[in-house]
């Protein structure tokens, strides 16, 4: 094919799909299904291309026909969804972005979930240069309140539920630091849902400080903690915009979107 028939399909071919995702658009921004004339008027397609382009993803089940002259987003497009959530992972969402905090600031980066009473290190990035020997290894697990990612999971409880986990575990301690009394545990965590921010001062393992900030997913629900490690004395309180970034541009790979500011 002569490259100037080529570029003569490629045309309409391109129109047709910018004409199919204007309509989809029409379709997602309603509730409930819209009739052919409106969709018609909103994306100023005459009425025959909008009702031959509807009617062609209609048969591929990306839109439905609940009522003659009326159209709404189909399953397919609710099948394709599922599927693309069940791939993105947490952890391969973030290894970039942490490897990224990591030559900002040369300390450890870790990457950890809550399991049951427990926070389970998932990923990390580090190296030598960082001049710590970090405890935290792939697979390890700590208590909740010992942790500064555990922290933001158990400040994401209602208050009932943390009584329940200090009764579970006793709040044991590792180190001196370690908060064992509950309404010190309960003040941290006020503190963490305040500032969006959780700390560890040597609580897990002394001459260690973390803070740590919650990635989310689609559905708003914290599904990971992001946290800075650093010798006691190193940890810069001037990373806490570099962790916070780091972890939103994360949640919003898993599809998370932060509800709007209240207007004062």
């Amino acid at each position: 094919m002569r490259k100037k028939d080529s570029q003569a399909l490629a045309k309409p071919t391109i129109q047709v799909i910018e004409r199919m995702f204007a309509l989809i658009d029409v379709l997602a921004s309603r509730e409930d299904a819209v009739s052919l004339k409106e969709i018609s008027e909103r994306t100023g397609l005459h009425p025959s291309t909008t009702h031959r382009i509807l009617n062609d993803l209609a048969t591929g089940r990306f839109v439905d026909r609940p009522e003659a002259g009326s159209y709404r987003l189909g399953m397919r497009l609710l099948e394709l969804g599922n599927l693309v959530k069940a791939r993105l992972n947490v952890r391969d969402a973030a290894l970039s972005p942490m490897r990224e905090l990591h030559k900002q600031i040369q300390q450890p980066v870790n990457l950890a979930m809550r399991q049951g009473d427990e926070i389970v290190y998932i990923e990390r990035a580090y190296s030598e240069r960082s001049g710590m020997q970090v405890v935290r290894t792939i697979g390890g697990r700590a208590p909740l309140h010992l942790t500064s990612s555990g922290k933001l999971f158990l400040a994401a409880d209602d208050p009932t539920r943390v009584r329940q986990y200090a009764t579970r575990t006793g709040l044991a301690g590792h180190t001196r630091n370690s908060i064992t009394q509950l309404p010190i545990l309960e003040r941290e965590l006020a503190k963490a849902r305040q500032y969006g921010i959780a700390r560890d001062n040597e609580e897990l393992e002394l001459g260690v400080r973390c803070m740590a900030a919650g990635i989310y997913d689609d559905q708003a629900r914290l599904v990971a903690g992001l946290s800075i490690s650093a010798p006691a004395d190193r940890l810069d309180d001037a990373w806490l915009t570099k962790l916070q970034s780091t972890a939103s541009q994360i949640s919003s790979a898993l599809g998370y979107h932060p509800p709007a500011a209240k207007a004062a």
